[in-house]
């Protein structure tokens, strides 16, 4: 029975582990496809600049380096905010309770298999006492 319980929280553990690091995961997606369209965004304007640039002289293109360089900045931290992303405080105590939850229904059984083992061994001296 004890042995079904803790294989019980194991599974309630490892599931609530799960559920957290699939929302953390979906929010790292989310900002990578945000970091890309601004990276897009960036590409785009940094060309735009390139050829604002080649076409005048010096004046006109500087509104556009601003604005090209300002979005390859905010990809950069979007990028970087989806990369450092690392487990909540949830997701490391579910864990840890999967872990001694899963040790001690081990141990259970290991007991359960060594005392069937013992049962086994006396039955048979008892039997073979009597002959």
């Amino acid at each position: 029975m004890r042995t079904l319980r803790l294989a019980r929280i194991a599974v309630e553990a490892e599931g609530l582990r799960l559920r957290h690091g699939a929302r953390r995961t979906a929010v790292r997606a989310v900002l990578a496809l945000i970091a890309l369209g601004f990276l897009l965004g960036a590409v785009v304007f940094l060309q735009v600049a390139a050829w604002y640039w080649l076409r005048q002289s010096w004046d006109l293109p500087a509104a556009a380096l601003i604005l090209g360089g300002l979005e390859l900045g905010l990809a950069g931290l979007l990028g970087l905010l989806a990369t450092r992303s690392s487990p909540g405080r949830l997701e490391v105590e579910a864990l840890a309770v999967r872990n001694r939850a899963l040790e001690a229904a081990s141990s259970s059984l290991a007991f359960s298999a060594l005392a069937t083992q013992v049962l086994r061994l006396a039955i048979d001296l008892f039997r073979r006492s009597r002959r």
